[in-house]
Parts: C-alpha cells; sequence; structure tokens
C-alpha cells in the first residue's frame, strides 16, 4: 500500500463502523483505502486540504451516522469515478451497491452543456433519479456537502456564494425531507453565514454577548417544568432546553420584521417521555400553568410529517411573560427527528423497510416522477426548489391521509397532490363539507374533497393561484400539450395549402418519399416535428415555401421598401390624386387594383422583407398581414388579395420583441446600448421581473426591414446575460 503521512490512516475509522457493524467483514475498507491512496495522492480538495482528510471526513460523518458498510465505502470512494476508475472496476471490486452509490453521486464533468445553469440542472436530475433508486445516494451527498460546508473559508467569494446558494436551496431542504435535523441545521447555518455573513455576525455576536442571561432562563425554566411535572406524577426521561439555530432566528426576524430583543423563543424546551400517552399529559401540565399562544399547537403525533418527524408543539407565555416553544415526544420520537430516516435504517442486514420509510422513499420518487417532463434547465431548477418547500399547511382527504403544502395554496394544489388526472379535471372543491371556490386558501385541518369533470381542463389562469410547483408544472406541461396540438393542426393546414399550390399533397410527397428531402431541407425530425414547427412560427410560411421550389428557382426576397410609413399607408385615402404616378403610390402594391385604402396590420406588424398578404376588410380598405400571421390564417382565404412591397425610401417600420434575461443590475442598459449600437430606435419599453428572478421586456422598436431586424436579433442574443428573444 502507498505510503502517506502517518497522521492519514483509515484505523479511526475503522474503529468506529466497529463499534456498531458487529460481526461485519471491514477489510474492503482497506482495499478502498488502497485504492484512493493511489489515486489521490499528492491532490488537494477544492478548500486546498489533502483530498485524502476529505474523503475520510465524509466516510467517518456517515459511520457516526450508524449507516451500512456500503454506504461508508461509497464516501471513500465518491471522488474516484472522476479520476478515471469505472463503474464496472468498482462493482467487480466492491459489488454492485457501492458502485451505484458512488455513480449516483458523481457530477455530470465530460457532458458541455451550453449553459451554467443547464449543466446544474443536469448534475441536480442525475442526482434525484440515481435517488429514487437508492437513497444512500443522497447521504453521501449530503455528508459530502456538509464536509465542503466546513472549508468554504478557503475559496474566493464567487464560489462561496455558489456553493451556500445551492446548499441552502438544495441540500438543505433535502436532508429536511429526510428528516434528518441536525444535518439540516448545519447546513443552513453555514449557508447563512456565506450568503449573509453581516447578518450572520451580527445575529451570533448579539447572541453570543446574552448567553449567561439566556443559560440562566433556560435552567430557570426546565426547574419549573421538572417541579410541575413532578406534582402530577410524570417522570421525563429528559428536559433540555438549546439555543435555536441562528438561521431560524435570522428567519423569524425578516418574516415577522422585529428585532432580536422582541425575539423570545431563541431557545427550543424539549420534554422527552416515556410513552406517548405521557406527551399528552406533559402538554396538560404545561398548558395549565402556563398560556397558550393561539394557533401555536401543533400535534404531529396523530399526524405525522411526510418525513416521519413525531411530535408537540406549543408555544407559551413563560416565565417573565417571555414566549417559549416547547416541543414534547418520547425517547423513539426524539431519535428519529435527530437522524431521520438513518434511526432505523432499513439497509441494515436481516432489517426490513418500516411502512414509514417506505412512504418517505415513495414521496421522494414522486418527487423525481413529477419532474421528469420539465426540459428547461430554469423551469426545472425552480420545480425542484419549489418541491423542497418547508409546510406549513396540513390538510386531510376525506380518508384521513395528510397532504401538506405552503402557505396560500388552494383546492388545485390539493388536486395534482393527489395526482395528475384528478388535478387536470378539477372543477371544484369541499373543504369540511361546504363547497370553495378553487381560489380557497387552505388551512391546517381542513378536509378537502375534490370534484372532477371530464370536460374540466387546466386553465392558464390556474398558474396565477396554484403555490406548488408540482401543479405548476403540470399545469404547463398540460398548456405546452395543448399548444403543440393546436400547432400541429394549424402547421397541416399551411402545408397543405402551401404543396396544393405546386399540384401535390403531403400525403403524395410522403407516398413518393419527397418529404423526406423537404425534412431534410427544413432541418426536421419528422413530418410532425415540421407540421408543428410551421404551425409555431418556428418555420415560417416563406421558409416553407421557398424549400418547396427547385433549387434553380430559389432567390432571397430583394430588400425594397416603401414610400410611406405604416402610419401614413393607414391613413391613405381610397383614391389618389390625380397625376400621381406608380411609384408615387402606397408602398405595397395590391395586385390588379388600384386606388384602394391599404393599413399596415398591427396584430403582427409586417415590415420590408416579409412575405405579406392582403386582407379586404369591411369597409376599412386592405389591411396587410405577414403570410404566417394566425389571424390571416384563421380568417376567410376568398378575401385574401396577392401584394407585395414596392419602392422604399428611407422609412422605419415599427416592430414589437420580447427579451428574456438573467437578472442583473444594468442588465436593461446593455439591452439598450446594443439596440442603440444597431442604428435602431427604441419606440417603447416595458419590462418587470419574475418570480423566477427573469427579466423580462418588451420593446418597441423602429427598423428598416427584415433584414435590419433579424441582424439585431442576432446581436442581441449573443449577449451572454440574455437568455431568450423573439419576435412578437
Amino acid at each position: 500500500m502507498s505510503q502517506q503521512s502517518p497522521t492519514v490512516h483509515p484505523q479511526g475509522l475503522k474503529v468506529l463502523a466497529a463499534s456498531y457493524l458487529h460481526g461485519v467483514d471491514l477489510t474492503p475498507i482497506d482495499d478502498a483505502w488502497e485504492i484512493i491512496n493511489k489515486i489521490h495522492r499528492g491532490k488537494h480538495h477544492f478548500s486546498g486540504e489533502t483530498y485524502l482528510f476529505h474523503v475520510l471526513e465524509v466516510a467517518s460523518t456517515l459511520a457516526s451516522m450508524h449507516l451500512d458498510l456500503h454506504t461508508i465505502l461509497a464516501g471513500m470512494l465518491h471522488g474516484v469515478l472522476k479520476e478515471g476508475v469505472t463503474v464496472a472496476e468498482l462493482e467487480k471490486k466492491f459489488g454492485h451497491d457501492v458502485a451505484s452509490i458512488v455513480e449516483g453521486s458523481t457530477r455530470i464533468t465530460k457532458v458541455r452543456y451550453n449553459s451554467r445553469i443547464a449543466n446544474q440542472a443536469e448534475n441536480i436530475r442525475k442526482m434525484l433519479l440515481a435517488i429514487a433508486k437508492d437513497i444512500r445516494v443522497l447521504l453521501v451527498k449530503l455528508v459530502d456537502r456538509l464536509v465542503d460546508m466546513f472549508l468554504l473559508d478557503m475559496v474566493d467569494r464567487e464560489q462561496q456564494l455558489e456553493i451556500a446558494r445551492e446548499t441552502m436551496d438544495l441540500y438543505a431542504p433535502l436532508a429536511s425531507r429526510l428528516g434528518i435535523d441536525w444535518l439540516k441545521r448545519e447546513l443552513e447555518d453555514h449557508a447563512f453565514k456565506f450568503l449573509y455573513p453581516e447578518e450572520y455576525y451580527e445575529l451570533s455576536t448579539k447572541l453570543e454577548s446574552s448567553l449567561d442571561e439566556r443559560q440562566r432562563y433556560v435552567d430557570e425554566v426546565i426547574r419549573i417544568l421538572k417541579e410541575k411535572l413532578r406534582e402530577s406524577n410524570i417522570r421525563p426521561a429528559r428536559i433540555i432546553g438549546r439555543p435555536k439555530h441562528l438561521y431560524s432566528i435570522y428567519k423569524k426576524l425578516v418574516v415577522q420584521n422585529i428585532t432580536l430583543d422582541r425575539v423570545y423563543d431563541k431557545v427550543a424546551f424539549r420534554i422527552i417521555t416515556h410513552t406517548v400517552k405521557e406527551c399528552y399529559e406533559a402538554l396538560g401540565v404545561v398548558h395549565a400553568n402556563w398560556a397558550p399562544v393561539p394557533g401555536r399547537i401543533k400535534d404531529f403525533i396523530s399526524v405525522p410529517k411526510a418525513n416521519n418527524y413525531q411530535s408537540m408543539h406549543t408555544t407559551v407565555k413563560g416565565p417573565r411573560d417571555h414566549f417559549i416553544e416547547i416541543q414534547i415526544r418520547t425517547e423513539e420520537m426524539d431519535r428519529v427527528a435527530q437522524e431521520g430516516v438513518a434511526a432505523h435504517w432499513a439497509y441494515k442486514e436481516g432489517q426490513k423497510i418500516s411502512p414509514r420509510d417506505a412512504k418517505l422513499f415513495r414521496e421522494l420518487k414522486k418527487l423525481v416522477s413529477s419532474l421528469q417532463d420539465v426540459e428547461d434547465p430554469r423551469e426545472f431548477l425552480d420545480s425542484v426548489k419549489g418541491e423542497l418547500y418547508d409546510p406549513d399547511v396540513y390538510a386531510l382527504t376525506p380518508t384521513g391521509e395528510v397532504k401538506e403544502f405552503p402557505l396560500g395554496s388552494c383546492p388545485i394544489d390539493f388536486a395534482y397532490s393527489i395526482h395528475t388526472e384528478v388535478g387536470d379535471h378539477c372543477a371544484g372543491a369541499k373543504v369540511n363539507g361546504r363547497q370553495v371556490p378553487l381560489k380557497y386558501n387552505l388551512q391546517s385541518g381542513d378536509i378537502v374533497e375534490i370534484i372532477t369533470s371530464p370536460s374540466q381542463v387546466p386553465r392558464r389562469g390556474w398558474l396565477d393561484l396554484v403555490k406548488t410547483s408540482r401543479a405548476r408544472s403540470r399545469i404547463r406541461s398540460w398548456l405546452r400539450k395543448e399548444e403543440k396540438e393546436k400547432a400541429l393542426k394549424l402547421g397541416r393546414e399551411i402545408c397543405e395549402r402551401e404543396v396544393k399550390k405546386h399540384d401535390t399533397t403531403l400525403k403524395k410527397m410522403i407516398k413518393s418519399g419527397h418529404i423526406k428531402l423537404l425534412l431534410k431541407e427544413l432541418r426536421c425530425n419528422s413530418l410532425d416535428d415540421m407540421l408543428v414547427k410551421v404551425g409555431s412560427g418556428s418555420i415560417t410560411v416563406q421558409n416553407l415555401v421557398k424549400a418547396l421550389l427547385p433549387p434553380e428557382l430559389r432567390r432571397e426576397p430583394e430588400p425594397t421598401a416603401t414610400e410611406l410609413s405604416p402610419e401614413e399607408l393607414a391613413t391613405l385615402l381610397v383614391s389618389q390624386p390625380a397625376g400621381q404616378s406608380k411609384d408615387e403610390k402606397s408602398g405595397v402594391r395590391i395586385d390588379g387594383v388600384d386606388g384602394m385604402l391599404v393599413k399596415i396590420s398591427q396584430c403582427c406588424q409586417p415590415v420590408p422583407g416579409d412575405l405579406i398578404v392582403g386582407f379586404i376588410t369591411m369597409g376599412r380598405g386592405v389591411s396587410v398581414h405577414r403570410a404566417d400571421c394566425v389571424n390571416l390564417l384563421k380568417s376567410d382565404p376568398k378575401r385574401w388579395l396577392d401584394v407585395s412591397w414596392t419602392g422604399i425610401a428611407e422609412k422605419q417600420f415599427k416592430v414589437d420583441i420580447h427579451v428574456t434575461a438573467e437578472n442583473k443590475r444594468g442588465i436593461f442598459a446593455e439591452i439598450s446600448a446594443a439596440i442603440s449600437h444597431d442604428d435602431v430606435n427604441i419606440v417603447n419599453m416595458s419590462a418587470h421581473t419574475t418570480p423566477a428572478d427573469l427579466a423580462e421586456a418588451k420593446i418597441s422598436l423602429e427598423v428598416k426591414n427584415l433584414e435590419h431586424l433579424n441582424v439585431l436579433l442576432q446581436h442581441l442574443r449573443q449577449l451572454s446575460s440574455v437568455i431568450s428573444v423573439r419576435r412578437l
């Protein structure tokens, strides 16, 4: 075995594992050590620490949680795949379980994605899929992240923020899902330290300065509790008073907009009893001596949380009128509350998985399943964060099953928590036997019955009502599917019309094989792909017509212009003054017709270079549309006229675009500068930020022609912070 510093060896890890893995052969730890010692020799963790220290720390923490040998080995080996070791080699040496856990906990590094967000999304997607197969993947990832957080002082500020934000948004909530309270608190407090350093140090300093006073108060409350419980013949196993972790106090300050001196429940008291019966008796004693705060009594013993947490919570006005939170639970409940899924580990040899753990794993698999259809990286990340909320509302089905929701959730959220089909066809709801509107805010204890109807389908307005990302992603999925079906139908109509002009049909083109040439020309994977793209406007009618022509007949449209601006065109009279030449007439020529009022349609805002069609309106002359305008395609083709651009001068044409970008300081100034650089005038701009922290803007511009517009759109898309740009 390769030699390293004598301080780095696995002996301590083996002693720790042997203390609870009785009768288990621990020689694989030596085998794993030999591999990592050889691979990581002289290499360092991102913090600058020797990498061997890091992997031993991860494995030792997993052992301190009394996890099985496979998980400990995976903790030791979690970095080897990036160093050239294969999954097959790990499987041959340590078995399928270890290889699978290591593979699931390894980040994607070889595949390049077009953005940091896409890369982050794919790594999280990969991890969640691995978790659904084996929960131990998550335990290794959580402990690995915790060890990283202890060393975050040693990296640059940008990396600190990135790792801390991911920890707060993803890893701490996942630890909460597993019910591992100590791990969740550690992750949150360390992330808080780097995300809000000033607030962290101010809060920790103030709490440190009041430590002696707080300890005296804790001792006083514990003394009173013991005395009152003894008087009622209740002998608790323990009474504990511990300070709340910093981040939970900070959240209270922010949410309630109060100062630290007004946070009275800085300490959480815990009464540990021998039986469930004693839990309820102890609650009665507490309330008999101190007035409870209305609405702050929560019974998670009879109705456990989804992560198997059980406890009784109450907030009372204690000694010296300070509000104190008291939790009451049994020894077993306390162990589950602290260790979560690791409290009665299902992978221990010969031990069957408990019904509660099985339910927890099903919930995690449900989470993964609900996110599988979300393709957009940013929407996926938002959905993951939205799914990992701390529940504030606990509502029940008519059969008594508890469902957890964020504050402000509505019956539609409840419907989608049952099943996608129930959500899609949710037509109404009864709460506690009374009919309520779909916008009703669910309250804890509500018994909710969902009323469905086969004719009911999701509506876009539902997105403004729902709070859970599960409901939001399902509604969006249905709306996308509906839009795709509409685009498919519209695209088929457009394509059938255009190919008919070439004396053929789509059916004939498929039979003859010519459709393959068309699909290749338009870069489409299938006929349906092409029809959807034509129907949605991704492929313009102009491009479709060009692709249908033989190569020798294709030519780019010549850049033309018009004598008059759209505003001037709209005010033209039906009759033209005598003596005007053709070149002096409207910038749009109507084939075979003279002297008609012509106006540019504002629904699609055509500019010179667009393929255009005229539409005869009732009493208002001819409105000119882009050939792919949705409103035009819905109209009566018998009222269409062939029109074309003619003889333009240096005139400007109005067009609207929509820009989505990362919400950062100066982004709109950056976009405006790029527009100005291309000699484009901004007529109007309306901008806002979205709940997903994106910046969106609708911008009205004046351009010379289509080529001028396309150059601008290309330049805007090249800006690093711009996510998408489209013409409206």
